[in-house]
């Protein structure tokens, strides 16, 4: 086999794997860490133009162009989707990384040192997503980890094949290698596979499809509202029920009128609102006596158990613990004993009720007290009306 067949090849499961990556992203297969993404763009950026710089020629180089380039194109997917949060520790030091990479490359001419630099950058930027990963492998279990891993072995073969012998030329394609596959093996390991990660479940492949846990956790049913979501199993106080997700919107973008299943916009900032995902979380109705509520965290939003609930129970959340606008309002049907009757911002409930909230962490966090010590988290999640 040539060298320029093996280029090819990694050139086309580079491609591939973004593409397949992007495609998940649409269809909420993934959840990617946006922080790790930031990172691996402006790294990968001038990981690929020092490379190029201290190994001018080389065939594997134009596989890592293609690789910057695809970065860049689905952070910024990523990033319309979501909201800015600043750094953590971790975030800060990759990206202070990467800008002394720059200033040594443009400022004293030393691109082995920054291609170095970077390199040494990598494992670190992949932290919080093994950390997402470790605590559940469903967030990013998509067939791009196998297809970059392939891609690496593959640079690495046009590398050796090239004639490479210098550590400046292997030293980051064995990282990036290294960082891939373990993604790769820790998402597939449900099998003891790597290989399951690729899509192969149960004899069929599932790349296009999202993937579903063994056990439906909850139903779609009729209520005198409409359609509702219930509880098929039970759930502790305080279990994280489901993640809520949906595009974001500035409040110029919302339409002016909206009326039942049309309304599925919610205020997610003072000057944002988060639209209709097409899951699950679109379904959930309010209750003015719910048996959940969202919780603002650092892996997104989530709807957690405000009291146990058993297999049957509807779940709900009360709309007002994220509205700050002063012009919607709702006519309530939810009919439990505790009814407001009209549905308004968090300002309309009693002043007992907004600290029930808020000492259970389960306001958004621009409706919290200046003097709350509860951590903000991310601002990303949407909902329905009932």
């Amino acid at each position: 086999m040539t060298t320029d067949f093996w280029f090819v090849l990694a050139m086309g499961f580079s491609f591939a794997a973004y593409a397949v990556y992007l495609l998940g992203m649409r269809r909420e297969i993934v959840q990617p860490n946006r922080a790790s993404w930031l990172i691996w763009s402006a790294s990968a950026a001038i990981e690929a133009l020092t490379y190029h710089a201290v190994n001018p020629g080389s065939p594997q180089g134009w596989v890592f162009l293609l690789s910057a380039a695809c970065c860049i194109v689905v952070t910024i997917a990523l990033w319309r989707r979501s909201n800015w949060a600043p750094p953590t520790n971790v975030e800060s030091v990759c990206m202070a990384t990467c800008l002394a990479a720059l200033i040594i490359w443009v400022a004293f001419r030393e691109a082995f040192w920054a291609h170095m630099l970077v390199v040494a950058a990598v494992p670190v930027s992949f932290w919080p997503t093994w950390a997402g990963v470790w605590k559940d492998r469903g967030r990013e279990r998509s067939p791009a980890w196998g297809l970059w891993t392939l891609g690496d072995l593959a640079t690495l073969l046009v590398a050796a094949r090239a004639g490479g012998t210098g550590f400046d030329e292997f030293a980051y394609i064995f990282v990036e290698l290294a960082c891939h596959a373990s993604i790769w093996f820790m998402i597939g390991l449900a099998t003891i596979n790597p290989l399951r990660s690729l899509g192969w479940k149960r004899g069929r492949f599932l790349i296009l499809d999202r993937y579903r846990p063994s056990r439906n956790l909850f139903a779609v049913g009729e209520n005198h509202l409409g359609k509702a979501v219930y509880a098929t199993c039970r759930f502790a106080e305080g279990a994280e029920l489901m993640r809520f997700t949906g595009r974001r919107f500035h409040v110029t973008e919302v339409p002016s009128l909206m009326r039942g299943s049309d309304d599925r916009f919610v205020q997610v900032t003072p000057d944002h609102y988060m639209g209709p995902s097409g899951q699950l979380d679109d379904l959930v109705n309010h209750s003015c006596d719910p048996n959940a509520g969202l919780r603002f965290t650092e892996d997104g939003v989530v709807l957690v158990a405000l009291r146990p609930i058993t297999a049957g129970d509807e779940i709900s959340w009360d709309y007002s613990t994220t509205l700050a606008q002063s012009n919607w309002h709702m006519i309530c049907q939810c009919r439990s004993e505790k009814c407001r009757r009209v549905i308004g911002n968090f300002d309309t409930l009693d002043p007992d009720r907004q600290e029930f909230f808020r000492a259970r962490n389960l306001v958004a966090p621009y409706l919290r007290r200046k003097d709350d010590v509860a951590p903000s988290g991310h601002l990303h999640w949407r909902s329905s009306v009932a």
